[in-house]
């Protein structure tokens, strides 16, 4: 057996179905065609007018209740699918509004990840221009070695002159 639930679905798909024939071409023109005849009817004598204009007034005002009933049952089901949109937006809000909060701290966060980085590129320019006179200050160094070297060498060499002169002389002495 079908429980409450199910049975209350079943009922809603009818309706559901009911409500959107009901507002389809086919449905007027069924319903075009019913009024025609209902008023051909007493033209041709299967019934009276007065017995004609009765029935349809009757079969008129059930059908009016029972689309109203049905157009009641959609707007209230339309009224329920409305209020989970705007829950659904509501959530939405605030996961965008999260998300804004987020943005604003990674644009912080990226602000102060750009000017550690112009310390570092600062830094870098300072290291390298130490760099710079600390190689100047080698070059001379080296300069002055080389100088100095090439200097001590000359001295050498006048020295080494000096004592051959020297050992020279001695052994002309020692000759003579």
């Amino acid at each position: 057996m079908k429980t409450s639930h199910e049975r209350r679905e079943s009922l809603e798909k009818l309706a559901d179905g009911i409500t959107s024939w009901i507002g389809s071409v086919p449905s007027l023109i069924i319903h075009t065609i019913l009024f025609i005849t209902s008023f051909l009817l007493p033209f041709f004598g299967v019934v009276d007018f007065d017995k004609m204009l009765l029935v349809l007034t009757t079969v008129l005002s059930l059908e009016a209740i029972y689309l109203s009933i049905l157009i009641q049952m959609s707007v209230n089901k339309s009224h329920e699918k409305i209020e989970d949109i705007q829950e659904d937006i509501e959530e939405i809000s605030e996961d965008i509004e999260d998300i804004q909060e987020d943005l604003e701290e990674i644009s912080e966060d990226i602000e102060e990840i750009t000017e550690d980085i112009e310390d570092i590129q600062e830094d870098i320019e300072e290291i390298n221009e130490d760099e710079d006179d600390d190689d100047h200050i080698e070059r001379a160094k080296k300069a002055i070695l080389k100088s100095n070297v090439n200097s001590n060498k000359n001295e050498i060499k006048v020295l080494k002159d000096k004592i051959q002169e020297l050992q020279n002389m001695i052994d002309d002495l020692k000759k003579s």
